[in-house]
């Protein structure tokens, strides 16, 4: 069976998927893996990416190439989001990605992102929802809301610049947490979200990328990350409500010792829980199913999904 790889590059973390294409026209994993790299470390206030994130997401990039290749994968497709949008050297990036990992990276839009985020979780979810679909992607630089029908059309979408590392940057300096902070933030969501219509009547949401999938593993304590528990699970709106309470009352160091959170991730959490939280009330939601899946799938569909 043909096998294709795609690889996301946020402004976080870089996430690898390679899988291939069954006769039916399926997609199954063979290979996924992600590495925290913090391409957007600073972008908010500099615009600019630093040698630090570029080279240590171009290595982990070259050797999610290597893997991809090494794996048979025929073609690989490389999307970068919110950190390489906003950037003004953000070609310095491509081209070091080309020349050191052999791959062209294509920087999606923020409409490109949410279409594609949504395509993901309609495969996913569809058929088991009552009624429409509504997609939140928490990433490090931007946030996306989708609407869409279950017959998987786009109804609404728009990307916030909004996401876990810009407003720990831009907000969140003590340790732990002042209240001030919190309530800084808290109120800049609440605005920032206030321009959200309303979501279709009988709605489900559904949340992907690595905020949705931590607060979901660290509230059921999943320790390593089990892909197979935390796909289609489902975080009501209290247990966001006290992981966000937790987080932000926890020093970083005792953040980075809870099971099912990646020590490299403690440091963004409580915006992203945040984020995930004021996103929920915006929407009057009682609950966010959760999604291992996202971009990346989408990213499969889109270039390589055709037999």
């Amino acid at each position: 069976m043909p096998r294709f790889a795609t690889i996301d590059v946020g402004t976080n973390s870089v996430l690898l998927l390679v899988a291939e294409r069954t006769p039916e026209g399926r997609f199954e994993a063979v290979l996924e893996r992600a590495e925290i790299t913090r391409l957007g470390r600073g972008v908010d206030q500099s615009r600019r990416l630093s040698p630090e994130g570029m080279e240590a997401t171009l290595a982990v990039l070259t050797a999610f190439a290597q893997e991809a290749r090494a794996l048979g994968a025929q073609g690989i497709a490389v999307s970068a989001t919110s950190a390489a949008r906003d950037a003004q050297n953000g070609h310095e990036f491509l081209e070091a990605a080309q020349r050191r990992a052999g791959v062209s990276v294509e920087i999606i839009s923020g409409a490109l992102e949410a279409q594609l985020s949504f395509a993901s979780v309609h495969l996913d979810f569809a058929s088991e929802a009552a009624g429409p679909l509504m997609v939140i992607d928490i990433g490090g630089g931007s946030t996306e809301f989708i609407y869409g029908n279950r017959a998987g059309q786009v109804d609404f979408r728009h990307s916030y610049d909004v996401g876990a590392v810009r407003l720990t940057e831009r907000f969140l300096h003590a340790d732990p947490l002042a209240a001030s902070e919190r309530g800084q933030l808290t109120a800049f969501l609440r605005d920032t979200f206030s321009t959200l219509p309303p979501p279709p009547p009988g709605s489900t949401l559904v949340g992907v990328a690595g905020t949705v999938t931590t607060l979901f593993t660290v509230q059921n304590r999943i320790d390593p990350y089990d892909a197979q528990r935390v796909q289609g699970g489902t975080l009501t709106r209290a247990e966001v409500e006290g992981l966000a309470d937790q987080l932000c009352g926890l020093p970083l160091a005792e953040r980075r010792a809870l099971p099912g959170l990646q020590p490299k991730r403690a440091d963004v959490i409580p915006a992203g829980a945040l984020i995930l939280l004021e996103a929920m009330r915006a929407l009057k939601a009682s609950g966010c199913r959760v999604s291992d899946r996202g971009l990346r799938w989408g990213l499969l569909a889109h270039r390589f999904g055709a037999a």
